[in-house]
Parts: structure tokens; C-alpha cells; sequence
């Protein structure tokens, strides 16, 4: 597996919706992998922090700007 597709699997493997053999490469990968493993911890703790805020907790300048930086994401994201 390379970086590119640990990072593409990430939620899916958090979701617990990766086939047997998809989690057992992606296993795999993290055991070698610090860069990898390091992604993995940093989006566990922003799923930690950003679970806790209300949508009504958010100013509307600061919803749109979110809105906008992930809807731009996959639009500029690298080919794999």
C-alpha cells in the first residue's frame, strides 16, 4: 500500500469499512510507515476535537470558510 492510499482509506478504516484484506495492508503499512502513523493519530485527535463542536457553535464566517476549504479539496487534490 502506498501513502497515497492510506491517506484515501483512512475513513473508511475508521468507519470499520474495509475488507479483511484492505485492513490487513493498511495494518501493514502503519507498521512501517512513521509518516503514516503520525496521519492516523493527528486525524483521530481532530475527529476527537471537532466532534465536539455544534454546528451552532460556529460563526457563519467561520462555516463558510470550512465549507469552502473542503469543497475546494477534492477539486485540488493530486491524481493518484
Amino acid at each position: 500500500m502506498t501513502c497515497q492510499e492510506f491517506v484515501e482509506l483512512v475513513t473508511e478504516y475508521l468507519d470499520g469499512a474495509l475488507s479483511q484484506a484492505d485492513r490487513d495492508r493498511f495494518a501493514a503499512h502503519i507498521d512501517h510507515c512513521d509518516g503514516c502513523t503520525e496521519y492516523l493519530v493527528q486525524f483521530r485527535e481532530t475527529i476527537e476535537v471537532v466532534g465536539h463542536l455544534s454546528p451552532e457553535s460556529l460563526d457563519p464566517a467561520t462555516e463558510a470558510k470550512f465549507l469552502a476549504v473542503f469543497r475546494d479539496w477534492k477539486r485540488t487534490a493530486p491524481a493518484s
